[in-house]
């Protein structure tokens, strides 16, 4: 079964997003930077989401992303689905803070269940087709709403969304140009999928 290993957000100061990164969410070594001035501008087709399991965890790590420079594109609130919120990063980069409980269950923590990459796509079924060509495993699916692939626990799970659904959930527009500012890094590729998120080749183990 192929899967991510990690991401690789192309950034201009690598120095100041592995800071970030540190004291806001503590992901370790899931999220990776390197240096870029790639023109961009707009949505970038893509962000990652942090699933934990209360809320105090949301208000923790939303709290120090913004202790850290982050700005507020969705204000942490409870919902129907659960309780969330959504950040923007220094670098530009969305990041999405949420779990299903609305009440806590125990005391709070800053653990992180899963890291989600959502990939804002033009046509679903098309992209899950490809991607299912390339080895990848669907672990959950929605038509051509949502697919969510298999990865080793402790990586980066890969999802599909389309693309204006998926920048109405971050909170921005949907327009967007230029280069996405992300390299995925797995055992499926090196290719460059339908939508141009580039993939490198790397060797995947579980965390």
């Amino acid at each position: 079964m192929a899967s991510i290993g990690s991401v690789i957000l192309e950034v201009p100061d690598p120095a100041a997003a592995d800071a970030f990164h540190a004291a806001a969410f503590g992901v370790g070594d899931r999220v990776g930077v390197r240096a870029s001035d790639a023109p961009t501008s707009g949505f970038r087709g893509f962000t990652l989401s942090l699933v934990v399991s209360q809320p105090s965890t949301v208000d923790s790590l939303v709290g120090t992303a913004l202790d850290a420079g982050a700005t507020v594109l969705k204000p942490v609130t409870k919902s129907f689905w659960g309780y969330g919120g959504v950040v923007r990063a220094p670098d530009g980069t969305i990041w999405k803070v949420a779990t299903s409980s609305k009440k806590d269950s125990g005391p709070a923590t800053r653990q992180i269940d899963d890291v989600v990459l959502l990939l804002g796509v033009a046509d679903v079924k098309a992209s899950k087709r490809f991607y299912v060509e390339r080895g990848l495993a669907v672990a959950k699916s929605f038509g051509s709403k949502y697919v969510e692939f298999e990865n080793p626990a402790g990586r980066v799970k890969l999802a599909l969304y389309g693309r204006r659904a998926l920048a109405k959930d971050a909170g921005v527009p949907v327009d967007g140009s230029g280069s996405h500012r992300i390299v995925i890094g797995g055992d499926a590729g090196p290719f460059t999928d339908p939508d141009g998120f580039p993939w490198e080749a790397v060797s995947v183990r579980a965390a």
